[in-house]
C-alpha cells in the first residue's frame, strides 16, 4: 500500500529548498490535521547523495543542533549531489523531549522497514525506507544517551558481511573525527535504522555524542565538525575538512563483560568518570537501597579491563538498565 506522507519539497530541483513532510495524523483537536516534519534539501547536479538525521530518540540535541545550524547555512553552489537535512527524525518525540513518541508510544529506532498503513512512526520509517534511503548513497545518524545515557563522544561503524561496505562505513565514521569512534555493538539491533541502511547497501555512520538528557558547547561542536566532515568525505561538500586538535582514537568493545547491568533497584553511586581506565575487579559503583536506611550498598565492579566508555544517567536505577559498558583502546 501506498505511504500517504507528502513532502513540500521538489527533490528533482536544484538549489536549497526548506519544506516538510507532510504526515496526516487525525486527533481530538484536529480532525484533519498533519505532523509537519522539517526537512531540507541542498542540491546541485548529479553526484553523491547523502541523508542526515537527527532526535531519532526525541531527547538526543547534538543531531538537530547541527543540522539545523547546516540547514540555515548550506550554499547549494558548494554542492555536489544531493544532501537532504533532517534535524529531527522522531520529530513528535522531539517536541516532546521523549525518547519515544507521544502519539504512539513506538521507539523509532527498533520500527524499520516501518509499515504503511501504520502510526505516525510506522509512515515516518516506511517513507524513509521506501522513499528518502533510495535517494542516497551515504547516511549520517546523529545520536547521543539522552536521558538515562551518558557517553564519551564516539562515532561508529558495524560489523557487516560485506567487507567492502564495512570499510567504507569505517572510513567514513574516522573522516567524521570524534574524539573516539569503534565498531559498536548492538545489544539489539533488528528494526534499527542503522540495519535498515546497511541492508541496502548504504555507507553508515552512527554516534553517541554525550548524554544527560541535554548538550553542551563541546559535544555541540563535535556534531557540527562531524556533519561537515562527513560530507566532505563524501565528496558532496566543496571545503576542506576539519582537523580537531586530537587524532581520533579507535575502541573496541568486543571482549567478554564489555557490558555491566543492574541487578538492584535504587540509588546509584559512580566510583568512576567516563573516560578511567579500569581493570577487572575495580569498584565502578555503589547501589544504594531507597527503601530502607542500614542497608549495605551492593558494590559493582569492573567485568573486563578498559577504559570507562558509558554510564547510566540520572542516579536512580532499576533492575536491568545498564550501568556502564568498558571499552578497549586499540592500539596500531
Amino acid at each position: 500500500m501506498s505511504n500517504p506522507i507528502s513532502a513540500t519539497i521538489d527533490f528533482d530541483q536544484d538549489g536549497v529548498q526548506h519544506g516538510f513532510l507532510q504526515i496526516p495524523y487525525s486527533r481530538n483537536d484536529s480532525a484533519w490535521g498533519s505532523v509537519m516534519l522539517p526537512i531540507t534539501q541542498a542540491k546541485n547536479g548529479d553526484g553523491p547523495a547523502a541523508i542526515l538525521t537527527g532526535a531519532n530518540h526525541g531527547d538526543e540535541y547534538e543531531g538537530p543542533i547541527a543540522l539545523h545550524d547546516l540547514a540555515n547555512r548550506i550554499d547549494a553552489d558548494h554542492v555536489r549531489g544531493r544532501v537532504l537535512i533532517v534535524p529531527a527524525l522522531n520529530y513528535p518525540a522531539f517536541l516532546a523531549g521523549t525518547r519515544v513518541s507521544p502519539i504512539d508510544q513506538l521507539n523509532m529506532n527498533r520500527i524499520f522497514p516501518g509499515r504503511a498503513p501504520g502510526t505516525v512512526s510506522e509512515l515516518i520509517a516506511d517513507y524513509f525506507s521506501r522513499v528518502l534511503l533510495p535517494m542516497c548513497d551515504y547516511v549520517l545518524d546523529i545520536h547521543s544517551g539522552g536521558k538515562t545515557l551518558e557517553f564519551l563522544p564516539f562515532a561508529a561503524y558495524h560489523e557487516l558481511s560485506d567487507p567492502t561496505q564495512q570499510a567504507a562505513c569505517e572510513a567514513a565514521t574516522l573522516a567524521f573525527a570524534a574524539p573516539w569512534y569503534l565498531s559498536l555493538i548492538e545489544i539489539d539491533a533488528d528494526g534499527m535504522y542503522d540495519t535498515q541502511a546497511e541492508a541496502m547497501g548504504k555507507v553508515f555512520v552512527s554516534t553517541e555524542l554525550g548524554g544527560g538528557g541535554t548538550s553542551t558547547r563541546a559535544t555541540a561542536t563535535i556534531g557540527k565538525r562531524g556533519v561537515h566532515n562527513f560530507l566532505v568525505h563524501a565528496g558532496i561538500l566543496d571545503a576542506d575538512p576539519q582537523v580537531p586538535e586530537q587524532p581520533p582514537v579507535k575502541l573496541d568493545m568486543q571482549q567478554p563483560g564489555a557490558y555491566v547491568f543492574s541487578a538492584h533497584n535504587g540509588l546509584l553511586e559512580p566510583c568512576v568518570h567516563l573516560g578511567d581506565q579500569v581493570q577487572s575487579g575495580d569498584l565502578i559503583a555503589r547501589v544504594y537501597s531507597t527503601e530502607r536506611t542500614g542497608s549495605a550498598a551492593v558494590e559493582y565492579r569492573a567485568t573486563s579491563d578498559g577504559i570507562i566508555m558509558g554510564r547510566h544517567f540520572p542516579s536512580l536505577i532499576k533492575i536491568g538498565d545498564f550501568l556502564n559498558v568498558i571499552a578497549r583502546e586499540v592500539r596500531a
